[in-house]
């Protein structure tokens, strides 16, 4: 039953429900970072989309718990991570050269699910932008610690910027098929 607070309703997301679209997040998650696709100059994974599109299709509460729940299992040891476990496992890869971006991820997706939950593609592409930028910012704050300056924006940006952007436009129209096919308005 919606309850009303400062004069406006407010409808509850039920705790199996919201508990059933954390875990599926995740799990998306999980599977975006797994995935590899063969890109030059070095192999792209679909972590950003996942994240990206988890965000804004959950909202800032479910899209952030999602976010946790995959970045806690990552913490627990599960080889949920790109690159594990050959790469390592648990708070030891977290806090590795990717740690940042792990972080950023995290950050975004509380900030992408403010700006773009059941708003239009515009808005969508721009809070997804917007989250790119955090996710680099802290992913290339914390690589400094690994990589030298010099070779910071070749290490942790020019190769995967023109990925990114093309999966932040293939999330905005996978969120735009999925608002059609279920015919609720944009």
């Amino acid at each position: 039953m919606p309850s009303l607070a400062h004069g406006a309703a407010v409808t509850a997301t039920p705790l199996w429900r919201g508990l059933t679209l954390t875990l599926c997040g995740a799990a998306l998650i999980t599977l975006g970072a797994k995935i590899q696709i063969p890109f030059w100059p070095v192999p792209m994974t679909l972590h950003t989309l996942a994240v990206f599109l988890t965000a804004a299709a959950l909202g800032p509460r479910l899209g952030l718990a999602a976010m946790t729940a995959y970045l806690g299992a990552g913490a627990l040891g599960l080889p949920v991570f790109s690159g594990t476990p050959e790469r390592g496992i648990g708070l030891a890869y977290m806090v590795g050269p990717t740690g940042g971006y792990l972080l950023g991820y995290w950050l975004a997706a509380s900030l992408i699910g403010a700006l773009a939950h059941r708003r239009k593609w515009v808005v969508q592409t721009l809070a997804m932008l917007a989250g790119l930028a955090v996710v680099y910012a802290a992913g290339l704050a914390w690589l400094a610690n690994f990589v030298p300056a010099r070779d910071l924006l070749a290490a942790g940006f020019t190769p995967f910027v023109l990925g990114d952007l093309v999966k932040i436009a293939l999330a905005c129209l996978l969120l735009s098929g999925a608002r059609r096919w279920t015919g609720a308005a944009q």
